[in-house]
Order: C-alpha cells, then sequence, then structure tokens
C-alpha cells in the first residue's frame, strides 16, 4: 500500500502536531490519545504516518497551505526572478505581494505561520521518535528503520526552517526542559546544518534501499538529502552579513561522494520527456523521483482526496477556472533564449523580450528568436498549445490581472484539463500528481556544481549538465504549433555545452543558468542565489529591468544582509518570552 493511500485519523493530527496558539512546542502531546494508549496497542504507526503526512503541510487539506505552501513557490519562486505573486492584484495575499517586493517586517502573517507550521512538522517527528524510543526491536521489528525514516523527515523540516530564517531552535526528541525558553541564536548556521547533516548520513546506514511501501523514505533519498545539505553548508557565510566568505572542499568531495551513490545505483534516470514530470501516469514515483510528497485522489478522505493544495491557488483560468497565482517573470521567460548555437545568453538575455505581449496589437513580440523548448513546458503562452488540450491554446485571458502581471501563466505541475487524472470542479486542477522534493536532475547538477567549485574534472561537470541539456533536445516532444502538427510552437534551439572554452568561470555560469532554466518554478531558485551569495546583485538587477513592465516594483529593494532571511515573527518573540535575537538587518525587538 503507498503511503499516499494510509488515512490519517484527524485525532491523531492533533495527536502529533502537539501544539497551539499559545505554545508551539510543547513536548506532552495533547488529546485522549496518549503515548501509553498508542504503545500498549501497538500503534505507534499512527504517530509515524502522521509524520509523513506533514510533509503535505501540518493540516494538509486545509486554507492554511494554500497560504503557507509547503512547495515553496511563494517563498522560493516569488520572492527570486523566477515569478510574480499573481492572482487578483497586489492586494490579494498582500502578506506575499510583500514578500514579491521584500517589504519584509516582523509582523507578515506568511512569516510567523510558515515558522509555525515547519516547528508543528518537527514535533510530529518527535513525537513519534519519543514512541520509538520507548520501545524494543523486539516489539517492533523494523524499529530501527522507523527511526531513521523519522530523523530524515526531521532533517528535512529543519532545513527548511534554516535556509528561510537562519536563526532558529534546534532540539531533539529528547530534550525536557522548557522549550519556550531556548534561544534561536545558541547554534549558528554551520551548526543547524551540521547536525541536519549528521543526521542524514546516520540515518543512510541503517535505511534499506528500497521500502516495502512505496513513499516510504529509503537510504538513496536519506544519501541525496545529505548531499544537498552538504552542497549549502560547503558555502560559508558571514553570521552577519550573509556574504560567502568561503567554500569548503572537503564538503563538496562529500557531495559528489553523495551524488554518486545514487548515479552509480541504477536505479535513476532522467526521464525521456521534461512534460512527463506533470503526468500521475509518468512522474509519481517514475526513474526520475528521488524523493516526493506521495498525493492521491478518490482515497476516500475529504474533497478530491489528498492532493496537493499548496498548488491549488495557482491553476490558471480557461479550463482550470483557477485563481491564478504564481506565474512566471518576463525575466524567466527571456532567459530560455538561445544563441545562434543554441546556448544561453547569460549576459544579454534580458536586453530583447521574448514573447512579450503587445496589448495594442494583441500579440506577442519576438516569437522567431531563437529558444529553449523547456520555455513550453515551464510557462503558459498566448495561443501556444497547453499541454494535450485539444480544445483551445492558451490565452491571455486565463491570467486574472494582466495589467498588473502580463499575459503567462505557469504550466508546470498540472495535468492537462481533459486527463482523467484531473478532478473535476473545486478544488481547481487538483489530481494526484506528486510533489518532487529532490529528483535525479538535481543530483546531477548538485554533483556539477560541486565539481566546478573544486575545479576539479570540469569536463565530467560539463558532461553532467549536458545530459540535462540533452533530454531538453528531444525533439519528439517539444511543442507543436496549436493549428499546424508539422510545426513547431516556436524556434527551438538548445545545443550541449562544447569542451572548447570550458573554464571554471564558464562552467560556473553555464551551472547556475542551467539549473534555473531546469528547476523553473521549483521553489528553489531564491535559495540558490543566497547559496551562491548573489541575491542582492541579482535581484535589485532583476527589479530593475522589470519594474517598466511592473510598475510595483519601483520600490522594491533587496538589502544585502538582511533579506538572504525572513525575519523571525514578533508573534513567536513574545511566545518565546523575550529569548529570541532578530536576525540582522530587521529592526531590534528591544
Amino acid at each position: 500500500m503507498k503511503i499516499k493511500n494510509i488515512v490519517i485519523l484527524f485525532a491523531v493530527g492533533l495527536l502529533a502536531t502537539s501544539c497551539n496558539e499559545d505554545s508551539f512546542l510543547d513536548n506532552q502531546p495533547q488529546g485522549t490519545l496518549t503515548d501509553k494508549v498508542i504503545q500498549e496497542g501497538k500503534q505507534v504507526s499512527l504517530l509515524t504516518n502522521a509524520a509523513y503526512s506533514a510533509l503535505m503541510g501540518p493540516n494538509p487539506q486545509d486554507w492554511s497551505v494554500w497560504c503557507y505552501p509547503v512547495t515553496n513557490w511563494s517563498y522560493g519562486s516569488v520572492r527570486a526572478d523566477d515569478a510574480y505573486k499573481g492572482g487578483g492584484g497586489t492586494g490579494d495575499l498582500s502578506d506575499v505581494h510583500r514578500m514579491e517586493i521584500e517589504d519584509l517586517d516582523a509582523t507578515n502573517g506568511n512569516v510567523d505561520s510558515k515558522w509555525y507550521h515547519l516547528y508543528t512538522s518537527v514535533q510530529r517527528c518527535n513525537s513519534a521518535l519519543r514512541m520509538l524510543n520507548s520501545m524494543t526491536d523486539d516489539e517492533l521489528s523494523d524499529r530501527q528503520v522507523q527511526i531513521a525514516e523519522m530523523k530524515v523527515l526531521r532533517a528535512h523540516f529543519y532545513f527548511e526552517l534554516s535556509r528561510l530564517f537562519n536563526h532558529i531552535v534546534y532540539f531533539d526528541e529528547n530534550y525536557t526542559g522548557n522549550i519556550n525558553a531556548l534561544s534561536n541564536t545558541e547554534y549558528t548556521r554551520d551548526q543547524i546544518l551540521g547536525m541536519i547533516a549528521d543526521d542524514l548520513e546516520a540515518a543512510a546506514k541503517v535505511l534499506p534501499d528500497a521500502q516495502p511501501e512505496v513513499g516510504r523514505i529509503n537510504k538513496y533519498i536519506a544519501t541525496a538529502y545529505a548531499a544537498k545539505v552538504n552542497l549549502y553548508r560547503a558555502y560559508k557565510q558571514d553570521e552577519e552579513t550573509h556574504k560567502v566568505v568561503s567554500i569548503d572542499k572537503a564538503l563538496l568531495q562529500k557531495v559528489v561522494d553523495e551524488c554518486d551513490v545514487l548515479i552509480n545505483s541504477g536505479k535513476y534516470a532522467l526521464l525521456d520527456n521534461f512534460q512527463d514530470l506533470d503526468k500521475v501516469s509518468t512522474g509519481d514515483n517514475s526513474k526520475e523521483a528521488v524523493f516526493q510528497v506521495q498525493y492521491s485522489m478518490d482515497d476516500g478522505s475529504n474533497s478530491a482526496g489528498r492532493v496537493n493544495w499548496s498548488n491549488l491557488l495557482n491553476a490558471p483560468q480557461g479550463p482550470y477556472s483557477g485563481d491564478g497565482f504564481f506565474l512566471p517573470s518576463q525575466d524567466l521567460i527571456d532567459a530560455y533564449q538561445t544563441d545562434d548555437n543554441g546556448l544561453p545568453e547569460f549576459n544579454t538575455y534580458y536586453k530583447q523580450h521574448f514573447d512579450e505581449w503587445n496589448a495594442s496589437e494583441g500579440k506577442s513580440d519576438y516569437t522567431t528568436h531563437n529558444v529553449d523548448p523547456r520555455v513550453d513546458f515551464v510557462v503558459g503562452r498566448p495561443g501556444i498549445t497547453w499541454k494535450t488540450y485539444k480544445k483551445s491554446p492558451c490565452e491571455n485571458t486565463w491570467v486574472r490581472d494582466q495589467g498588473t502581471y502580463g499575459q503567462h501563466c505557469s504550466k508546470r505541475f498540472f495535468v492537462s484539463p481533459e486527463s482523467d487524472e484531473m478532478f473535476k470542479g473545486w478544488p481547481w486542477g487538483a489530481s494526484a500528481l506528486n510533489w518532487n522534493i529532490i529528483r535525479y536532475a538535481d543530483i546531477l547538477l548538485w554533483k556539477a556544481e560541486a565539481l566546478i567549485e573544486m575545479n576539479q574534472n570540469l569536463d565530467m561537470a560539463r558532461q553532467l549538465i549536458n545530459q540535462v541539456r540533452h533530454r531538453a533536445a528531444n525533439k519528439d516532444y517539444w511543442v507543436k504549433d496549436f493549428n499546424d502538427s508539422k510545426k513547431y510552437a516556436a524556434n527551438y534551439k538548445i545545443a550541449e555545452y562544447p569542451a572548447q572554452g570550458w573554464t571554471q568561470d564558464y562552467a560556473r555560469q553555464a551551472l547556475r543558468f542551467e539549473t534555473r532554466l531546469e528547476t523553473a518554478m521549483e521553489g528553489e531558485r531564491f535559495f540558490d542565489l543566497v547559496r551562491w551569495g548573489i541575491a542582492a546583485e541579482t535581484m535589485n538587477a532583476y527589479y530593475s529591468r522589470e519594474k517598466s513592465l511592473r510598475s510595483y516594483y519601483n520600490n522594491a529593494q533587496f538589502t544585502a544582509g538582511k533579506n538572504e532571511y525572513l525575519p523571525i515573527s514578533v508573534t513567536q518573540y513574545n511566545l518565546s518570552n523575550g529569548a529570541y535575537t532578530q536576525n540582522p538587518g530587521y529592526a531590534s525587538f528591544k
């Protein structure tokens, strides 16, 4: 049975959450089902299942995940140069709009609730671990494996907290003191990430290669996640300014070694077709899927089922009748342009717009420019074929507020509207499509990044990047013109990087650009910019270019040494009785 199909009782969700508005980090779960009752009834699985369900959000079928998504579309893409908030204008989800223009302070509700939700999820893992620790291997034959699974899940939630907030509270299941009195500056970023990596690496030694239930964490998931955390660890940051001050080559070698575990396993590969990532039948638990959040439809739960409520606001209008949040930026669309050789234009792509809507003529401009075919896998462009939908192409009317946000919508993460994989009606665009936390393309790019920063085996890095580009160059899946299936929808031209001129500096540009193009709209871009130490320069250049198109960027400003991380919310400061310290750059609590 897939974990996505296990029904988790609402009462158990409350039990495992172990939090309320007054004390979100209470140790003892509250409710009629106590640790003793669960242990005596051998019901520890209720706690471990509840910890897994937190991957969908602590209340996965609740409105709250619309606003505080586990997919990080608002925290990792809208805050970056990949996407606009979208929806019904700047006042629609105004806290997300404030994040988009970096008008952030300690009162932002999306900041407070994200912290709260992630610690709720941490506590679910700790509740399960306390129960598992109290049992014996005779009572539970795979107890050590389940302990390792819970530690990987907890590592995931702590990693999210670290890269969002930097200064966080860290404690494990064995802590018995007053959690509200713990400081969020007891540990540095390096120490937090080090503890997370230690848990992941230790878990990988215990976990099996494969699990009896699809969706359960295995050795390869733990190893892949360790590679990701060690990649972040390798970029050493100044604690006050957040500048990257050095890069640890020993940690980069760890990244290479851990990526190689997956690459050499023979268990993973890129899908032949990029678009298959967004089909339930081909994307869920596929050969490219390393770690996925498991979703399901028609599983006996409310409404459509345990679908991805984090993305439900983002379905476009048109055949989805959606709310139209999370729209690709013009800058992202422009970045897919290629030169005469089919290679990206790193430093000049933004000098002319690709497919900018000309309102007076009612059409797009620059449609004759060479472009990477992934643009039409990621972006919904007016007049262009939408997935396998035959009734009409994507239209500009699919965007709710065209005057504010332009004419493009996100094509990723939704199945085609005529597909029997899609739920009909509310919730809009829902399906059983899983969400990728880590996919095999990430593994290839992480290894390439580590090799480039070590300045070792640069040609291997080139070959790894070219594997990703080779998949995009598969003409069998390029988007065809809606009215003439013998033509492509654009002048697609993409090539692999040649060996000539492949220096470390050029390779670094290629890796970072490829990472953006391949993982666009996946909620990772902002964190990549911070890790690389280029967030301020990238974002301020983006605001400067985009404000002529999006007037709400006129006063947007990324402040180095501040906006790399979210502020600690005043609500959490008050709950800590003054134990927390505000992040650098934001107004002090005192």
